[in-house]
């Protein structure tokens, strides 16, 4: 089995971030949690000193992403995520008050694996979060190329 899954969650709001992280302990994950308040730390963090992404080739990831961020918008970092030939496996799943119809087709087609609107059921997102990390935690995420 692969290494555990961690969560990155990219959510500019601190009181829908502590709700979302208080609902996935609560469905039973206990997989790191690694918050950004920002899209610029997100990328930096993901991409690396290099900006290669070449830090989290052998790590199993999971973005938690909303699209509204003070500082870029989350199709931005979803685009260079998909693009990187290092991080474009990492299953996204953008959680945001968006629920224009085209916004929601694009996220789809730039490649995000779950779309998800807040206000949201948390239980439903719970669920959700939980069954994709025991789906990543059993299945091996392919591999980018080297």
């Amino acid at each position: 089995m692969g290494n555990p899954v961690k969560i990155i969650m990219i959510e500019d709001d601190e009181g829908h971030a502590r709700l979302i992280e208080r609902n996935i302990r609560r469905s039973g994950v206990n997989n790191e949690i690694i918050p950004f308040l920002n899209g610029t730390e997100a990328v930096n963090y993901l991409f690396g000193t290099d900006g290669s992404g070449l830090a989290h080739k052998d790590q199993a990831l999971l973005i938690l992403l909303d699209l509204n961020l003070p500082d870029m918008t989350g199709i931005d970092i979803l685009k260079r995520v998909k693009e990187n030939a290092h991080l474009k496996y990492t299953p996204v799943v953008v959680l945001t008050t968006t629920d224009d119809a085209q916004e929601i087709k694009r996220c789809y087609e730039l490649g995000c694996n779950v779309y998800i609107t807040k206000p949201v059921n948390y239980e439903n997102f719970a669920n959700a979060i939980r069954q994709l990390g025991l789906f990543f935690s059993v299945i091996q995420v392919p591999q980018a190329a080297s």
